[in-house]
């Protein structure tokens, strides 16, 4: 899987259709109309996210490995 940034899938979550509704320190939170869960993605600059952080958002949001 190739790794990522937090700011990349931000930017993944709201071309989905995600809305920024908070910002609590580094931790970004996306939420849906039509969905119940909260995504919360950390945001630390451009560094990359480790595997499970980049995994549950993109099993939440969906995002496939070719969209990275």
């Amino acid at each position: 899987m190739k790794a990522v940034s937090g700011k990349r899938l931000a930017q993944l979550a709201e071309a989905k259709g995600w809305r920024l509704t908070r910002v609590n320190g580094s931790h970004h939170v996306f939420v849906k109309a039509d969905r119940i869960e909260r995504v919360v993605i950390p945001i630390h600059g451009d560094r990359t996210l480790k595997i499970g952080l980049q995994r549950a958002p993109m099993k939440i949001i969906p995002v496939s490995e070719e969209e990275l």
